[in-house]
């Protein structure tokens, strides 16, 4: 399987393009999965319900299973956060895997950037070997693939040739500035 990081700072559209991208890729035929890091505690389940009464209770994993889809809950109760790569072997089979977050792992990633005051931030691709194309909503001085933040289409194709093998995981070092 491929993995391919969506980074960029909060607010960026990493989210929205995600959202837009999948379904497209899905139509282009791959299987896709998602892996999102949370910089904060997140609940996956509704408090008072069974998971998670159990889970309180001081369970370390709930299963919920049914005929249409089945999670996972781990609760780390405080052992180390595991790796990405940790991450990435609990999942099944598939073509993709997306990444939001982790954004100074070693995977190749598209950067994502909104003008305005994400603006302030600096940008990833300079100092980032990783960065093998840009979404952005403005011109960037770069010689990597630019997109439109909103050419969902565009940023498909892109992936698909990622995916195929037809885009390299690393650019040349004269595409680093």
């Amino acid at each position: 399987m491929k993995v391919l990081g969506i980074a960029g700072y909060s607010g960026s559209g990493k989210t929205t393009l995600i959202e837009k991208l999948v379904p497209l890729l899905v139509r282009g035929g791959l299987r896709v999965s998602l892996i999102k890091h949370a910089h904060h505690a997140f609940e996956v389940d509704t408090p008072g319900k069974d998971s998670w009464r159990h889970r309180q209770a001081g369970c370390t994993e709930v299963l919920v299973s049914s005929g249409q889809r089945w999670a996972l809950m781990h609760e780390l109760r405080g052992a180390p956060e595991p790796t990405l790569q940790e991450q990435l072997g609990r999942l099944g089979p598939c073509d993709l895997v997306l990444v939001e977050g982790w954004k100074f792992d070693p995977i190749p990633r598209i950067e994502v950037h909104r003008s305005g005051p994400d603006a302030r931030r600096p940008l990833l691709f300079p100092g980032d070997p990783h960065v093998i194309a840009v979404a952005t909503d403005e011109p960037l001085d770069t010689r990597l693939p630019q997109f439109g933040l909103d050419d969902a289409l565009a940023v498909s194709q892109f992936v698909l040739a990622f995916v195929a093998g037809r885009e390299g995981r690393d650019r040349p070092a004269a595409a680093a500035d």
